[in-house]
């Protein structure tokens, strides 16, 4: 894994000359990762191939000029844009004679540095020993190759086999305890639902501004940094819009093009979140180049955790640094969206008022009998919303109230 201040090469890989900019454009992406995981990038190169080399994924040409250029730039190590088969990193590492890590691995030294709670550590592990496994082969060409043979029997393979036996149960006593953890989500689920209150989760592309906006929406402690990947484990807060009108509001992790699967399937305990919730606030930064391709590649995401179906509401945060024009167009190509600058605190109000008509948090007032003694009924109300007006009428507690409309299914029998 990358070390503080690691100077490193960037490669990329675009399939033909038509999909040269969306290479660069995840090119410098990767220099960003690489930063965050504190390497110093000294370099970057893209090739251009009509398909994947199966050897080295570049060609052998370019190898050659990989070679040359980290040694000209005193490279520490190589990293690629692209997944690479356990075949591909070994051959290039030999060739380069480079540590060489692809984007997967990147990604994952990433999220291990972040992580904080155990949840989160357990998660982390889990990802890289199912990225591991398939990789690990031994020390030597010899136990690499498929089938037996001379010089590939003894205590070499046994101790293989003894290094994936022992990853393979502590990949099974991870997912017990992420099976532990989940349920303990379910309960505290269930334990919201009791309550009535909804769910409100922020999804979006990484460095989106989604921990700049939940601290604005909440005045919570979420961190921010530019770097990506800051938010790991799940932040959740209160958010009161008025008298019965609460509202929870769940930060997740960023999303990514080309985000591992790995990490997926490690973090669906904490994605359940997103999965589960009321409304789905999908941040996006309005001053990022290619704002489609990020909007899809969370879609992706979405759709791999099953919390495609789950209602929408664009925020375009960064209004402040985009132009009047853009904004406009971002708006229009997304009917309901609103634009926010949550550094300025500008646009949260609307914001607020938007989640609010999606949950069906707006106020309305009613006019509510109950019998007198039906005093749990009657504190519910107190609960619920807004007293206006409390009397006793023959024998019976009428109430006029303000009330979110989600909350009057509970009272329909007692309106008048």
């Amino acid at each position: 894994m990358p070390d503080a201040g690691e100077k490193a090469l960037l490669v990329g890989l675009a399939l033909g000359t038509r999909h040269r900019a969306r290479a660069l454009s995840s090119l410098e992406e990767l220099a960003l990762l690489a930063r965050s995981a504190g390497a110093r990038v000294v370099g970057t190169l893209l090739q251009e191939r009509a398909r994947r080399d199966p050897a080295t994924l570049i060609g052998r040409g370019k190898v050659e000029e990989v070679k040359r250029l980290s040694e000209d730039l005193g490279a520490d190590s190589l990293f690629l844009d692209e997944d690479l088969s356990p075949a591909q990193q070994r051959n290039l590492e030999r060739s380069v004679e480079r540590k060489t890590l692809d984007r997967t691995q990147l990604i994952l030294d990433i999220f291990a540095r972040r992580a904080r709670t155990r949840e989160g550590r357990l998660q982390v592990e889990l990802a890289q020993l199912d990225y591991l496994l398939p990789r690990l082969t031994g020390k030597g060409v010899a136990l690499s190759r498929l089938g037996g043979g001379i010089g590939t029997r003894g205590p070499g393979e046994t101790k293989l086999e003894t290094d994936r036996r022992r990853i393979r149960q502590r990949i099974q006593s991870i997912r017990r305890e992420i099976e532990h953890v989940r349920r303990e989500r379910l309960t505290r689920r269930e334990a919201r639902g009791r309550r009535e209150t909804p769910v409100v989760a922020m999804v979006g592309y990484t460095n989106a501004g989604k921990s700049t906006l939940f601290n604005a929406l909440t005045r919570g402690g979420a961190v921010v940094s530019d770097q990506l990947f800051v938010t790991l484990d799940p932040l959740v807060r209160r958010v009161s819009l008025g008298p019965g009108r609460d509202l929870l509001l769940v930060d997740t992790v960023g999303f990514i093009q080309k985000l591992p699967h790995q990490l997926v399937a490690a973090f669906r305990a904490t994605l359940e979140e997103v999965k589960e919730a009321d409304l789905l606030l999908h941040v996006v930064d309005a001053s990022a180049p290619g704002v489609e391709e990020r909007e899809a590649a969370v879609e992706a995401v979405l759709r791999e955790i099953g919390a495609s179906d789950r209602p929408r509401l664009h925020v375009l945060t960064k209004a402040d640094t985009t132009s009047a024009e853009r904004r406009e167009a971002l708006l229009a190509a997304r009917p309901g969206a609103v634009a926010v600058s949550a550094l300025h605190g500008e646009g949260l109000d609307r914001l607020l008022a938007a989640a609010a008509g999606h949950l069906d948090l707006t106020p309305r007032r009613v006019r509510l009998s109950f019998a007198a003694a039906d005093r749990r009924a009657v504190s519910g109300v107190y609960a619920s919303g807004r007293v206006l007006a409390h009397e006793v009428v023959d024998g019976r507690v009428v109430l006029e109230a303000e009330m979110p409309g989600r909350a009057l299914e509970r009272y329909r029998e007692h309106l008048q």
